[in-house]
């Protein structure tokens, strides 16, 4: 339908301008009217003479444009268009309108039906660009080889009775591959000249920078002369002062590798003194978990011998008043007694089964006696290993010590050299230590 619409179009432009005599871009609604009623006529469409009075009611005092009557004739005409019409009969129709402004000299060399025919060629190979024009290599449909006219005229006759049974017009897909070649070498040739521009851009812009490297060249080569005397001048000055300097750092550098072997020996021996205290933390830290442990056994071991006592005591006053009420009842009649028989044996059963309960209460809470001294053993052994192991925590950390040059605090001295806390230091350590201990006593 888009190719069927660019092709109508091109003949209707003909005919609204033909009646644009005074080439304003505006037609009277009058004629307008007449130019719609035909078209619907010969494009078989019906015609609304309604719509277009309501399209344009605003326009009723002066003439309508092109650009106005373009939605109306999309809308109402164009649209509802479906290809049952003799295009022959539209052409002709427009071509009637607008023959007489199109055919200028006369007489023709040709007859008005010949000039009908090369119209319908000419739209047909015309650009679907307004005003209408034919690139010139589209002239090559009617000429690629010479022909006369007979030849001439019989592919306008074929053409137009292609056009009058419907069938596509001859060579109309080359044409539309000539039409994308001709847009691509288009856009070659656009983009071909926008990197020809930028190359001449880059390469004035590259002559200035050449220029001024020239520029920057001369002035540096005169500065290197200048700079070279300056060189000459002065390098007997710092050969002598190079040989003195290289004197001075010769000592420096056996100074340093003296140090640097000292320090290095002194390092290793942190670092196992380091490695050493971090076992001993370790150590430290495992009877302090042992410690722990045995407070909480001794915590669990001390609440079951408290409820075991607490049942034990409990059985105790039970028994207690069960042998005083067996006390009273032997005081009793001896009709009571034998009434009240039956439930001695009873309740001297249930004293034996309480005894038993006592006697098993009595043995498990002899069981966690001892199982208390086991636990409060295990504790007294754990504490004595944290104690132990705070000592030797304490005595190591004072071994440890980064040598600083210029220290004039008192050291004290240990088996493996200067300590690395003063004697005061150690004093405030020990304090911390029996502070610690006796808060986790």
């Amino acid at each position: 339908m888009g190719a069927l619409k660019e092709e109508l179009l091109k003949a209707i432009w003909h005919a609204f301008t033909a009646l644009d005599l005074d080439r304003s871009g505006k037609v009277s609604k009058s004629q307008l009217k007449v130019l719609s009623h035909n078209l619907c006529t010969v494009l078989n469409v019906p015609h609304d003479p309604v719509a277009l009075e309501e399209h344009f009611r605003d326009d009723d005092e002066g003439p309508v444009s092109n650009q106005g009557y373009m939605p109306y004739l999309n809308k109402f005409i164009l649209e509802k268009v479906h290809g049952n019409f003799d295009k022959v009969e539209f052409n002709r129709m427009c071509w009637t309108l607008c023959f007489k402004k199109n055919l200028t000299k006369s007489p023709l060399f040709i007859s008005d039906e010949d000039a009908f025919k090369v119209w319908v060629i000419f739209n047909f190979l015309s650009e679907d660009k307004y005003p209408l024009v034919i690139v010139p290599e589209e002239f090559s449909f009617i000429v690629a080889f010479p022909f006369n006219h007979v030849d001439s005229f019989t592919a306008i006759q074929t053409t137009v009775s292609l056009l009058r049974v419907g069938s596509p017009p001859p060579h109309k897909e080359a044409r539309q591959k000539r039409k994308e070649l001709r847009q691509k070498l288009q856009a070659e040739q656009e983009e071909l000249e926008r990197q020809m521009k930028e190359l001449q851009i880059a390469n004035e812009n590259k002559q200035e920078e050449l220029e001024t490297v020239r520029k920057q060249l001369e002035e540096a080569a005169a500065r290197a002369s200048v700079e070279e005397k300056k060189r000459l001048q002065t390098q007997m000055e710092l050969q002598d002062r190079f040989s003195l300097e290289l004197e001075r750092e010769k000592m420096v550098r056996q100074q340093m590798e003296e140090q640097v072997a000292q320090k290095s020996s002194e390092l290793k021996q942190y670092l196992q003194r380091v490695r050493e205290l971090e076992d001993m933390y370790k150590e430290l830290q495992e009877a302090l978990e042992d410690e722990k442990q045995a407070r909480q056994d001794e915590e669990t071991v001390r609440k079951l011998q408290a409820r075991l006592l607490e049942e034990e005591s409990a059985k105790r006053a039970e028994l207690e008043k069960w042998h005083l009420k067996q006390q009273q009842t032997i005081l009793m009649t001896e009709a009571e007694k034998q009434e009240l028989e039956t439930q001695r044996i009873i309740k001297e059963r249930a004293l034996q089964v309480a005894m038993q309960q006592l006697e098993q209460l009595e043995l498990e809470r002899k069981q966690a006696l001892e199982q208390y001294e086991g636990v409060k053993k295990k504790l007294e052994l754990a504490a004595n290993k944290t104690k132990s192991w705070k000592d030797k925590v304490a005595h190591h950390e004072g071994l440890i010590r980064l040598i600083e040059p210029g220290s004039k605090n008192p050291h004290l001295i240990t088996n493996w050299g200067p300590a690395a806390f003063t004697e005061a230091e150690l004093e405030q350590r020990e304090k911390s230590w029996k502070g610690k201990k006796a808060t986790s006593e």
